[in-house]
């Protein structure tokens, strides 16, 4: 079954409606008509501060958030991990680590992080931060450190219209049986789990994994493997609409190209994969459903090109993210923070 999602508007039928927020700060609110496009807020007064503007309105940026589930701040001239860090502290008590990630990023500095440091010619797909784990930041905070020469955007997909979108019969598996998530670590092949877990300490590692019902193995090789059910759908605990929140699209063997896939499937056992993702029950998930959660990202996905000192705020669980490929230099600062978890109130989707 597929629904019907005819509400985008046609060409020429965009319109933004401008808000004024508080005429002395001269900070404005534009609210795009086409579902999905971030809400901006813009200043061109540069004396202006940000921070001192989220610290005096966080229940309408809680709205604001809760609505779009995604904001974009332009003409504020946020520039370095410091200032990020700040706007992160003006509306939340802390920031969080990247610990248990899954991609290659450097830390800037505490918990301000570079974005995914994968070549710039790759795409990284849609993706809910850390949706393959039970615990999970409920905010994402983007900084536009340099914006690349071409391409480059960090476009976003409302995770509750590609809830809508997929198939009842998979959703309701799905938010069944969870996904259960398939890593082994280092030998070249993915990240080592001195990365993933950011020490070297392997009882830190294990401690982790306990906390957070993360199945184990070490290898003879001193290689880690671990595996984990996490949700596949999660009902937002303010809002509480129903939202595709997992990364079985990314971690399963049909997303990878397919000559690496043929490779990887001919010389490996099942479980010294780098990465799968399986029902939640162990069963192998089949690659037409996978093809299906790819497309009703791509149909949600929208687009805004970077600038110099853009900052974007995400609500990670009403919305994805992912990368376009780029030209030129590019350097894109992350910053997580709020803890969410599927245990929370409100917050199962089972």
């Amino acid at each position: 079954m597929t629904t019907n999602l005819s509400r985008r508007p046609g060409p020429g039928q965009i319109r933004r409606r401008s808000v004024a927020v508080a005429a002395a700060t001269a900070v404005t609110v534009d609210t795009p008509a086409e579902p999905g496009r971030p809400i901006v807020v813009s200043t061109r007064d540069a004396n202006v501060d940000l921070a001192t503007w989220l610290g005096d309105n966080r229940d309408q940026l809680r709205a604001l958030l809760h609505d779009r589930g995604a904001v974009l701040f332009q003409g504020f001239g946020v520039s370095g991990a410091e200032e990020l860090e700040r706007l992160v502290l003006a509306v939340s008590p802390e920031a969080m680590n990247y610990v248990y990630g899954s991609t290659p990023r450097s830390r800037e500095m505490r918990q301000v992080y570079t974005s995914t440091e994968y070549p710039a010619d790759q795409t990284i797909p849609q993706h809910n931060e850390l949706a393959y784990a039970r615990n999970w930041p409920m905010r994402l905070w983007f900084l536009s450190h340099r914006a690349a020469e071409t391409g480059g955007a960090t476009p976003v997909a409302d995770s509750r219209r590609v809830y809508e979108r997929i198939p009842a019969e998979v959703r309701d598996r799905f938010a069944e049986q969870g996904v259960m998530y398939l890593r082994n670590y280092g030998a070249g092949l993915d990240l080592s789990w001195q990365q993933t877990f950011e020490t070297e300490d392997p009882a830190e590692v294990e401690r982790f994994c306990a906390e957070s019902g993360i199945e184990y193995t070490w290898l003879p090789d001193g290689r880690l493997r671990t595996t984990q059910v996490a949700q596949g759908v999660v009902r937002h605990p303010v809002t509480g609409e129903t939202c595709w929140f997992n990364q079985a699209h990314l971690f399963h063997t049909s997303s990878l190209p397919a000559e690496v896939r043929g490779t990887l499937l001919d010389s490996l056992d099942p479980l010294d994969l780098p990465r799968n993702a399986l029902y939640g029950d162990g069963t192998p998930i089949e690659d037409e459903v996978i093809a299906g959660i790819h497309a009703a990202f791509e149909a949600e996905t929208v687009a805004e090109p970077w600038r110099d000192g853009d900052v974007m705020l995400i609500d990670n669980v009403l919305v994805s993210h992912g990368r376009q490929p780029y030209t030129g230099p590019r350097k894109v600062l992350v910053a997580m923070a709020e803890p969410g978890s599927a245990d929370l109130p409100g917050a199962s989707g089972r």
